[in-house]
């Protein structure tokens, strides 16, 4: 069976009303990006589903792909004919002749989209069951739990066959719910954390801390590799690489050593808030997990937060450190997290960390050292990495 289109259910984007035409344009140009190895894709779409004309490209690669990409609730399949009843019957016997076998059951399933069609669902449902039944051997009707279920919407432009739903991510299409910067570190909980920002669809502008030469060329194209995976759940993110090797050396030199994993992370997130301006995001991304560390009790939370008014998402907050694993290994992000190149997070880590920092406290040691030249130094000097979505040798590491 030669297929010619996709067709994508939208799912959550169908509840946002007046909206929908901004959420529904997200899910193109997310689905555009991640098939840009498909050149002769077409993409059109209506208030309640959006198309994919193959063209002659191969379409089970794209099924592959397509169950990543935030906002698409599920996937079909479709053989595409004139909203005629002919054309509509035998449509649905060339469906089915490809794939039941002797002692299957089917059901026909009409929906009537285009009320101007001159039968009724019921009516489509026995002229298009009698035709099937008519031509076929060993197949016989079941309309409580059918083997096969082949699928009519009739719409005003055309009728459209299936018989087979491919589950689809859910969520929202990245982008479609604005901006935000996610503070990529290079561990198990970042990358998780921006997954689920953008599944939330939020588009995402990643900011890593690069410290040379405490931190090697390998932990950089770590991190670069981590978020190109998460390209694949919709399109392109910008990667910012902060030098922040300066900034790391003169903590060390000026706050007790207690403190110091406290003032790295009020100075980092300085930083990635002045990013977030730059780039006129919204928010601010972090993968704390309540407890987990020492620079994640709620005591450090408040320490740090104090030097931003910007909003903190935190996905992952409440999330067990087993459950955070398992997401990992199941969006493809793991293996390379876990890859043994230190990142600027866990060098100079004292061994006895403040976990309830006082605020005065970490003000008052701060104070000594005006930090507000280096940190404008850095972000002048953060390289910008732009990934698009992941190659298909890439991709092939989720399957």
């Amino acid at each position: 069976m030669k297929y010619e289109h996709i067709m994508v259910r939208y799912g959550e984007i169908t509840t946002k009303g007046k909206n929908r035409r901004w959420f529904v344009n997200c899910l193109k140009q997310n689905l555009k990006s991640v098939l840009s190895d498909y050149p002769a894709l077409g993409y059109w779409g209506n208030r309640d589903r959006l198309y994919i004309n193959l063209n002659g490209e191969n379409h089970e690669e794209i099924l592959e792909k397509l169950p990543l990409v935030f906002g698409i609730h599920s996937f079909s399949l479709v053989l595409k004919t004139k909203r005629e009843l002919e054309e509509i019957k035998n449509g649905a016997l060339a469906l089915i002749e490809g794939q039941y076998k002797s002692g299957d059951s089917f059901k026909v399933s009409a929906k009537r989209a285009d009320k101007t069609f001159p039968l009724l669902t019921n009516e489509i449902n026995y002229e298009v069951g009698s035709h099937i039944l008519k031509n076929t051997d060993g197949l016989a009707v079941d309309v409580h739990s059918p083997d096969i279920d082949v699928r009519v919407e009739v719409r005003e432009e055309a009728a459209y066959l299936s018989s087979r739903d491919y589950e689809g991510v859910g969520g929202l299409p990245a982008g479609a719910s604005g901006k935000a910067v996610l503070m990529l570190s290079g561990g198990i909980d970042s990358p998780v954390a921006g997954y689920f920002a953008m599944k939330r669809g939020i588009e995402l502008e990643a900011v890593h801390f690069f410290s040379p030469p405490y931190t090697s060329e390998r932990a950089k194209q770590k991190v670069i590799d981590l978020a190109r995976k998460l390209t694949v759940f919709g399109g392109r993110i910008r990667l910012h690489i902060v030098p922040f090797t300066e900034i790391q050396e003169a903590i060390q030199k000026q706050v007790p050593e207690s403190y110091v994993m406290t003032s790295t992370r009020r100075m980092m997130l300085q930083i990635a808030d002045k990013i977030r301006e730059k780039h006129d995001a919204l928010a601010i991304v972090t993968g704390e997990s309540l407890g987990q560390v020492a620079s994640q009790t709620l005591e450090s939370m408040y320490a740090i937060n104090d030097v931003t008014s910007t909003p903190i998402i935190r996905p992952l907050i409440a999330s067990d450190k087993k459950d955070i694993i398992s997401l990992a290994k199941q969006i493809g992000t793991h293996d390379t997290s876990i890859l043994p190149y230190e990142d600027c997070c866990t060098i100079f880590t004292p061994p006895s960390p403040a976990t309830k920092p006082k605020l005065e406290k970490a003000q008052r040691f701060e104070s000594f050292l005006d930090f507000e030249p280096m940190i404008l130094k850095a972000v002048e000097r953060t390289e910008l990495v732009e990934l698009s979505a992941a190659s298909e040798e890439e991709f092939d590491e989720f399957f």
